[in-house]
């Protein structure tokens, strides 16, 4: 026998027409990519997507086309998110430091007919269109601009887009699992691998993704969401603010620490959200500024593994530090880091313990850890082993390939090491491929870079695996100074916070360290520099 529930499909447009009925004078602020910011509403902005679907429709994408963007956190990249995708079109989010040959890669394999640009992006596009190969429409964010039309030929304007569409426009019927969004992983070995998200995977992670242990967004908070929007669609915040009604305020491309700090004060953010290496830059701004950001009470944090020394500086300002996992791959939410009824028991300092690690999965996600042939291994908080993870909101298959990205038994393996407790806390150890097996045993680059950024004279700092004759690997820190301290000085600073054969062979001091175009530090390109230092040396 059957339910006899409405059968109502599970679909982005879904979500912001409740924003746009039901909150429909709640704020999102916009700092433009020209300067300056301006505050519209949630109900223009489902006007908006409306006419953006109308008006794509009427260019002749079928159901289905891709649509690109290279664009920064700003209200039209808003409305694109929802007029793609409620209009049955598929949203295709680039990241703008993807080097020129990788972008023109991912724009072909994802066949995009259209590409949004901000202006910031108009000489870019320029040199790439002419090996677009599917690219019909280039759509600049904005009104029309006579300099960049100039420069790019055949260029339309989003505002004068939008007055060609319908407000009125109803959404076609979509089927629940057809394609919402795209996005491809960052490509630190071989080509980025496209993943295709669903109307339904994207709603069931909305929804899972914002219960009281999850990100936890109402519709009394201001949300600052810093992760870029061409990064895992934001970590899924622009669809969990919609179905919130929350007030919502977009960065633009300052997202150095004293425009944040700025933002923040002005607008009352309550939570705001990023990567690590942001937050690392906001304490510098408020230690300049001398704002007590008094407003901010939660910061989500991800990305990187969350150094133990950045949850006391932060409850300084009484911000709580939220430690978050997941990828690209994961929609993104694999498990948040909330504490259970039991730890209230605990001491300030257990809890802290605690939160240090990456959480528990939300319901819908399944984690476990394996040993190289495969073998389930226990949650006991101290077996290591590699993570898996399964769930409707998790890959099955790459775009564009045929084979399974999952095991034989149907998980997917995330590249990462960790253990697990009996509570389902996880705590990543490392990566896989960033993990330093020296004589036999095992060296957590991310235990080894945690008690570095700890030095109040080291500004951050990569733990990698260097070539040694006698133990295969040994660990090398490459770190950049905050203040005055030698490598005799840092390597002293390990004693007693690990075993004396975990400590680092080397410490190279640098000014800089290599950032990924998701604000990681790319290990990959410190191996190539610094792996031999230890066996080449004189």
């Amino acid at each position: 026998m059957l339910g006899q529930m409405m059968q109502m499909p599970l679909t982005i447009g879904s979500l912001i027409d409740h924003a746009a009925r039901f909150h429909t004078a709640g704020e999102i602020v916009s700092v433009e990519t020209a300067g300056g910011t301006e505050t519209t509403t949630w109900g223009q902005v489902g006007v908006n997507a409306r006419r953006l679907a109308s008006a794509l429709g009427k260019l002749g994408l079928e159901q289905g086309a891709r649509c690109g963007t290279i664009a920064w956190n700003n209200r039209r990249h808003l409305e694109i998110y929802f007029g793609v995708a409620g209009g049955g079109f598929v949203c295709h989010t680039i990241n703008p430091r993807m080097g020129p040959e990788q972008m023109v890669y991912v724009i072909n394999h994802a066949e995009d007919q259209v590409l949004f640009i901000d202006a910031t992006f108009v000489p870019a596009a320029a040199k790439l269109a002419p090996a677009l190969k599917h690219c019909k429409y280039i759509v600049m964010l904005g009104p029309r601009d006579d300099a960049a039309a100039a420069a790019l030929p055949d260029l339309k304007f989003f505002d004068e887009l939008l007055e060609t569409g319908d407000p009125d426009q109803p959404w076609p019927e979509i089927d629940e699992n057809s394609a919402s969004s795209l996005c491809y992983t960052s490509g630190t070995t071989g080509d980025p691998k496209g993943v295709l998200y669903s109307h339904r995977s994207t709603v069931l992670h909305t929804l899972a993704g914002n219960q009281p242990d999850g990100i936890n967004i109402s519709a009394m908070d201001t949300v600052l969401p810093v992760v870029p929007m061409f990064h895992v669609n934001a970590w899924g915040v622009p669809y969990i603010a919609a179905m919130t009604g929350c007030k919502l305020v977009l960065p633009g491309p300052n997202l150095d620490g004293k425009s944040l700090v700025n933002l923040i004060d002005s607008t009352q953010t309550t939570l705001a959200l990023g990567v690590l290496t942001i937050w690392m830059g906001l304490l510098g701004a408020l230690k300049e500024t001398g704002s007590k950001v008094p407003s901010l009470t939660r910061t989500v944090v991800g990305g990187s593994a969350l150094p133990p020394s950045m949850i006391p500086k932060f409850a300084e300002y009484g911000v709580e530090l939220v430690h978050a996992w997941g990828m690209t791959e994961t929609s993104p939410l694999g498990s948040m880091n909330q504490l259970l009824q039991r730890h209230k028991a605990l001491s300030a300092e257990e809890q802290a313990e605690i939160r240090l690690g990456q959480g528990r999965p939300p319901f819908g996600v399944d984690l476990r850890i394996v040993d190289e042939e495969g073998h389930t291994l226990p949650h006991d908080g101290k077996t290591q082993g590699d993570l898996q993870v399964r769930g409707p909101w998790i890959v099955d298959t790459y775009f564009g390939k045929e084979k399974t990205a999952l095991t034989a038994d149907g998980w997917f393996d995330t590249g990462d090491v960790a253990t697990i407790n009996a509570q389902g806390f996880m705590i990543i150890r490392d990566r896989s491929k960033d993990i330093i097996k020296s004589g036999g045993e095992w060296i957590s680059t991310v235990t080894l870079e945690n008690i570095a950024i700890s030095h109040p004279a080291i500004a951050n700092a990569a733990a990698i695996a260097a070539a040694h004759e006698k133990w295969d690997e040994r660990p090398v820190l490459v770190a950049i100074k905050a203040g005055d301290v030698s490598e005799e000085e840092l390597l002293a600073f390990y004693k007693g916070k690990v075993e004396s054969w975990q400590i680092p062979d080397r410490v190279i001091f640098v000014d800089e360290l290599p950032i990924g175009s998701t604000g990681k530090v790319q290990k990959n390109k410190l191996r190539d520099e610094f792996s031999r230092v230890l066996v080449d040396a004189p």
